[in-house]
């Protein structure tokens, strides 16, 4: 409007509503409905020279310069109508209305309502809501109408103004709010003042969304964990079930979800210790199927022959140095005999050529050992060129030459196939290097995570003792088990993982009671928020208290932000406590002594 510093209430050009449909929805104040069907009788149309100028001037002052037809009120003829004729009811009941008759009479004019609020500082947006939205005197009772009037009641002939507040809704409507406690509050739509009564329904979030898979999921973990009553059977049981209903064994991806939960079986069996072998036993057991590794011939020159030498003492030729001619079919003793003959005419590098021909490695590494160290390296080059390139024992043996096996730079696609047996390899036969084991898993790990099979990458990072991290420290290995913290926080922060990842630090204090997790409290209080969502606010204010157990042991300086949101959930689930049952009555408004200590060093952190 004209005069006023906010863009945002100006009013679009006339033309804009001319033949809009909502403008068939606005209403006018009471104040000057009277007013307005005395002036005109005839129903409203475009173009013509309607509008009443009093009106303008009260209400809009900057409209009652704009030229006719430029006008943006429109009204149903229907309802003209029906003020028309409410009009003459009126006038045959002896009473006459006229907005001008102040005027007439001397009175002052009553201020209109744009000054009112100008002079209230109130926004002048009430007007336009009770242009769009019906006025609470449009619900009178018309009994009450048609027997009462001013002049019977002997009142002034003036008119009153409209509510400054006008209603925000036309008709008694349905209103809902969540509660703290899982219940969902809904105000049915009655209307006290006609007589009503009030109805408020309260409704249990729990039995609404009964068969949902999100509440069941939720429903069926036995968290919190760290409770007293808890036994492992229930955890393992649950990990079960989610083996046999949610990993499909047809899949990579399942079959490495599944042997994550069969890993947090173990540990609950063994009450959180491992060691290499019992790793290594779980991983043969999930290998879907045992590879044959391809052994193929020492490479020709490696034993210092050429292509055409090798084929020259084939079996069925003359043997230049004994002057016989081998067998066709030589049997083992054959070949030991004559790797003998060789070594009595003290031909030793032709008794290991013939080794290395025949796979006689055992006797090629043991004469080779008591030789120089160049031809015990010779002949091993030899030994390690027949196997496979894939073949674990490469691994084992490239492990222990003091190197990273190429298997943990190349794992994780169809040509090497499953990675395994090179980890279980690693795990049951570890070096004399520590440091240089942890790098290799650490490097599986990564190379496995680099191709998407992030089940698989967290089960190396277990295995070398690689610590949580958070979801923003991109650099980390891992933040949920199970779950990459490189993709959306909604698709991060699943349901599943959260719980994975509080059995494996179950099973921790199993071995260490006083252990945890603390990047993993945080996602501790989204699942708890959650189960409050869903209408389990006993097991949500029980996941507080193990939070709030967790933090008063730290130093709350380093999570201030986590203490303050524990502490707001906390303050609406407390009512949600079963013990507040058996408490005396008169005692029942007191805190948990937990809540009262966070909140007493939330306070002081923000003094501090």
């Amino acid at each position: 409007r004209q005069g006023y510093e906010d863009s945002h209430w100006q009013y679009p050009a006339a033309s804009y509503g001319d033949d809009y449909t909502y403008q068939s929805h606005q209403w006018q104040p009471v104040a000057w409905q009277g007013d307005r069907g005395l002036r005109q009788r005839e129903p409203y149309s475009n173009g013509s020279n309607h509008q009443d100028q009093h009106y303008y001037r009260g209400y809009h002052p900057n409209l009652a310069t704009k030229p006719p037809g430029q006008d943006r009120m429109q009204t149903y003829e229907s309802y003209e109508e029906s003020s028309v004729l409410a009009v003459r009811k009126e006038r045959a009941g002896g009473e006459t209305l006229s907005s001008t008759s102040g005027e007439a009479g001397g009175q002052p004019q009553e201020p209109s309502l744009l000054l009112q609020y100008r002079e209230s500082g109130l926004s002048s947006s009430g007007y336009e809501l009770s242009q769009y939205i019906r006025d609470g005197a449009d619900h009178c009772d018309p009994a009450l109408s048609g027997t009462w009037s001013l002049a019977q009641a002997g009142g002034p002939l003036v008119s009153s103004p409209a509510p400054v507040v006008p209603l925000k809704f036309s008709l008694p409507h349905t209103a809902v709010c969540f509660g703290a406690g899982g219940q969902l509050v809904l105000v049915c739509p009655q209307h006290p003042a006609e007589g009503q009564l009030a109805c408020v329904e309260l409704h249990s979030l729990e039995v609404i969304l009964h068969d949902t898979k999100e509440l069941e999921e939720l429903k069926a973990f036995p968290g919190p964990l760290a409770r007293e009553d808890l036994h492992k059977v229930d955890v393992i049981t649950f990990c079960q079930q989610k083996i046999a209903t949610s990993c499909d064994l047809s899949t990579q991806r399942g079959r490495d979800s599944s042997l994550l939960w069969k890993l947090l079986v173990l540990l609950c069996r063994q009450n959180g210790s491992m060691v290499g072998s019992d790793i290594a036993e779980l991983l043969m057991q999930d290998c879907r199927c045992r590879e044959k590794y391809k052994r193929q011939n020492p490479a020709a020159n490696l034993i210092g022959l050429t292509d055409d030498e090798w084929m020259s003492r084939q079996s069925g030729t003359l043997d230049l140095i004994t002057g016989e001619v081998t067998p066709v079919v030589e049997t083992q003793a054959q070949i030991v005999e004559k790797f003998t003959k060789l070594l009595y005419y003290g031909r030793k590098k032709d008794a290991l050529v013939w080794a290395m021909r025949n796979q006689l490695w055992g006797h090629a590494l043991f004469l080779s050992s008591k030789m120089d160290p160049r031809t015990y390296s010779w002949v091993l080059t030899g030994f390690t060129s027949t196997l496979a390139t894939n073949d674990p024992l490469q691994t084992l043996f490239q492990l222990m030459s003091g190197r990273i096996p190429q298997a943990a730079l190349c794992c994780g696609d169809a040509t090497w196939g499953d990675w395994r047996p090179h980890l279980a390899v690693m795990l049951s036969n570890k070096v004399g290097d520590m440091e240089l084991n942890h790098r290799a898993i650490v490097t599986l790990g990564d190379t496995l995570a680099g191709k998407g099979a992030v089940e698989a990458a967290h089960f190396c990072y277990l295995m070398a003792d690689i610590p949580f991290g958070y979801f923003g420290a991109k650099a980390d290995h891992m933040a949920l088990l199970g779950s990459s913290h490189r993709q959306a926080f909604t698709q991060f922060a699943r349901t599943e993982a959260i719980q994975r990842t509080e059995i494996f630090e179950y099973c921790q204090q199993l071995r260490q009671p006083k252990s945890f997790l603390l990047p993993f409290q945080v996602y501790k209080l989204l699942y708890a928020s959650r189960l409050a969502d869903y209408g389990l606010p006993a097991q949500a204010l029980q996941y507080c208290e193990q939070i709030a157990t967790v933090l008063l042991g730290q130093d709350l300086a380093s999570h201030p932000i986590l203490a303050q949101q524990v502490t707001k959930l906390a303050e609406r689930l407390k009512l949600s406590d079963p013990l507040l049952l058996e408490m005396p009555e008169q005692d029942q408004t007191l805190e948990p002594d937990w809540l009262v200590e966070l909140r007493a060093c939330c306070q002081e952190w923000e003094v501090r």
